[in-house]
């Protein structure tokens, strides 16, 4: 078998075009090109991961999902409704020409601009205006306070007057500088020299798009590629893995995979069945069998590693007796004893085409069978199952929120206010408890209690059911063996790779 991998591995990146790639640079391969390498445009995960080398930012996300300064020298607050940002004198851009507090407010001003088309406005909603204090200190004010707008501020500065190309073209004050850009093919990145806190330990970075995953993994036997992160399927990181050349790095991540209710739906209003589901399920299994050890069963939304997190809050169990008890109390015993072949109810289960998740909906669907829901599996390509979601047309879906960072995510998927096409609350939740610990949590300056009545909203979804959490991912990343200093965020983003170096193969380590 390994034979015939090699083979293909050489008959196929043979026909893979590569940019030349300066000696000492460091290939990282990457399933999609970015649409756009201006901060304030992009949106996509790989201009995203882009802009985090490009450009500087005032704050970032720590391991705990916390917003520290980044950039910023001071960042404060007397009333959560007015932060002061202070930034270092000295920082370049790659042009040459010192960042001021010009530059910070003209980044966030586009945001007030009715000109400025981007799709990141809406998070803005809450700025009044942005003023300069003098040349390295800068002021936001917003409408009302909130102590959870500063995430807003994790976004790459861009110099005072950038316009439309800065897509194709950016400038930024970053560890790299763009060297070139051919879409749907390559992003070289250079070093910058003048970087405020010192040029990075290679000699570039090279982005190659390759869209098919299998091409990704021979490249990456082939040595042709050094880097995958995130971008590979949990069967393939396993053979990979199980071959022994590649290192594979690994660390908690933020991505949550979830099954959800329509409690619009007469058979799902009924809490008792979506219980009998839910401990139908076996996460666990999920976890070891399909995500190959690259999750972890999850409770909650919010992140194992946030702040946030209710401490006390336990993974549901995989119970099938208890299900099976449970729909008898909801009015559905089994019609023809255990062991016969006739369902207690159907339901239908709509996920997407894409393969991992077809085959976590069949594990589902032999999982619910075992306590005699039948589930009929119907896979849509994700935009047609996307729009079925929100209208509400579904029984049962799998979907997954990517990135989750704030917790302020609770409000958008389980308030009311947030019911589509107003929020992500696809389960058409009304809970009048959540709404109001939510509110309470929005309004409450004090981060002790931000954190009980966010635990607090944990603890009253768990015991409700709207959705089923069924993992929360492990962030990874296939390197060749001579690679040093990969070390991932939650966030799985990109800045470790200023510190990435390669070492001899001579050397004995």
């Amino acid at each position: 078998m390994r034979r015939l991998w090699l083979l293909a591995a050489l008959v196929l990146a043979a026909c893979v075009s590569r940019p030349d790639v300066p000696p000492g640079t460091i290939v990282v391969a990457m399933a999609s090109s970015p649409t756009s390498l201006d901060p304030g445009v992009g949106l996509d995960e790989a201009s995203q991961k882009l802009h985090q080398l490009l450009f500087s930012s005032l704050l970032r996300i720590d391991d705990n999902l916390r917003v520290v300064p980044d950039l910023a020298t001071r960042f404060d607050t007397d009333d959560f409704q007015t932060y002061v940002a202070g930034i270092p004198a000295g920082v370049r851009f790659h042009d040459g020409r010192e960042m001021t507090a010009e530059d910070v407010a003209f980044t966030f001003r586009r945001f007030l601009d009715p000109e400025f088309t981007s799709g990141r406005k809406g998070a803005y909603r809450a700025l009044r205006r942005v003023d300069v204090v003098d040349p390295h200190t800068v002021a936001f004010h917003l409408d009302q306070p909130s102590a959870s707008f500063p995430i807003n501020l994790v976004m790459g500065i861009v110099p005072a007057g950038t316009g439309p190309d800065a897509g194709r073209q950016p400038i930024g004050s970053g560890p790299y500088a763009l060297g070139a850009f051919v879409p749907d093919d390559y992003v070289h990145l250079t070093p910058f020299a003048d970087h405020y806190r010192g040029a990075p330990a290679n000699a570039g970075l090279t982005f190659r798009t390759i869209p098919d995953e299998t091409m990704r993994g021979l490249e990456l036997q082939r040595g042709s590629v050094d880097l995958v992160v995130n971008d590979l399927s949990p069967d393939l990181v396993h053979g990979l893995q199980e071959e022994g050349r590649l290192q594979v790095v690994t660390s908690p991540g933020t991505d949550y995979a979830y099954l959800g209710f329509n409690l619009r739906d007469p058979l799902l209003q009924d809490r008792r069945v979506r219980e009998a589901v839910a401990l139908g399920i076996d996460q666990r299994a999920i976890v070891e069998y399909l995500r190959r050890g690259l999750a972890v069963p999850s409770a909650s939304i919010v992140p194992p590693m946030s702040w946030a997190i209710a401490p006390d809050l336990a993974v549901l169990g995989h119970d099938p007796a208890r299900a099976r008890t449970l729909l008898d109390q909801a009015g559905f015993p089994d019609p023809d004893g255990p062991g016969g072949p006739l369902p207690r109810l159907r339901l239908t289960l709509k996920t997407s085409t894409v393969e991992a998740y077809r085959l976590q909906a069949t594990v589902i669907q032999r999982q619910l069978a075992d306590i005699g829901v039948a589930v009929d599996v119907l896979s849509y390509e994700f935009a047609t199952l996307f729009a079925d979601v929100i209208r509400g047309n579904v029984q049962l879906y799998t979907l997954q929120f990517v990135g989750v960072t704030d917790p302020d995510m609770l409000r958008r998927v389980f308030h009311s206010s947030q019911i589509p096409p107003a929020g992500l609350n696809r389960a058409h939740y009304r809970s009048a408890a959540v709404d109001r610990l939510i509110d309470l949590a929005s309004e409450t300056l004090e981060a002790d209690e931000r954190r009980r009545l966010y635990a607090e909203v944990q603890g009253v979804v768990a015991a409700d059911l709207p959705i089923v959490s069924l993992w929360t991912k492990v962030n990874f990343a296939v390197a060749q063996p001579d690679l040093r200093g990969i070390t991932l965020s939650p966030t799985a983003d990109f800045g470790f790779l200023q510190h990435v170096t390669r070492v001899s193969r001579q050397d004995g380590r």
